[in-house]
């Protein structure tokens, strides 16, 4: 028999491994959430009977954290030697791409106790580059704590809007201006009609806006601790 038939179900379909299952649950969160997503809809899936998963992950949990990491391996880290600033802006831009992708991982946030080695090889790094860049132990710990916070918040508010595309987001606000006596909310419909209705407006693209006033934030309270600007 060779390696290549070893590794075959009967019915065709690759042999389960670890990889698979992983590959195979992150697929199916994005497609049906997480709520939705059991170790029977995963068996179902790959082919295979619930308790054939259990061979590769340990539970449910075992297997959330896996999915994790997975997520962390995703995230683009930028060369050690990049300067803290734009290796931050490309790994907080990365993140977040990484969240539209899987929105479901917004919910999750960390590993809980037993994180992956992506998952502790991204924190490393991050960690790292602060420190190298002039960092006091307690400002990494405010930065990291900021940057996170936005790039969590942005992304649970981006999962929750009712709009994905410009063609929606333009209908959502026509319903709202009909809706809104310009009277009373006079700010919110000049908002609406001159703002979110110009063509090519897409919330996603406040993002970098903020993320820019978070790193001048940091900018300044770093040069503060030096005395240098790098």
């Amino acid at each position: 028999m060779t390696p290549t038939s070893r590794t075959q179900r009967s019915n065709g379909r690759p042999g389960l491994t670890r990889a698979r299952v992983l590959a195979c649950a992150v697929e199916l969160a994005d497609r049906i959430g997480l709520d939705a997503l059991t170790m029977r809809r995963l068996g179902d899936e790959l082919g295979v009977e619930a308790m054939s998963i259990y061979g590769h992950v340990a539970n449910k949990e075992d297997l959330l954290n896996r999915m994790v990491d997975a997520i962390f391996a995703e995230i683009e880290l930028p060369p050690a030697s990049t300067p803290w600033r734009p290796a931050l802006r490309q790994r907080s831009v990365s993140f977040r791409d990484v969240l539209r992708r899987h929105p479901w991982a917004v919910a999750l946030k960390g590993s809980g106790t037993n994180p992956g080695p992506a998952t502790l090889r991204h924190h490393d790094r991050v960690l790292g580059t602060l420190l190298d860049g002039g960092f006091s132990l307690e400002l990494t710990a405010h930065a990291i704590s900021a940057l996170d916070s936005y790039i969590y918040g942005f992304a649970l508010q981006e999962k929750t809007l009712p709009f994905t595309t410009e063609n929606e987001t333009a209908a959502m606000a026509e319903t709202m201006l009909a809706q809104l006596a310009t009277t009373e909310y006079p700010h919110l419909v000049r908002f609406t009609a001159t703002h979110v209705l110009q063509p090519g407006y897409a919330y996603g693209n406040e993002f970098v806006f903020g993320l820019e006033i978070v790193l001048d934030g940091l900018q300044r309270a770093r040069d503060e601790l030096t005395g240098a600007d790098v």
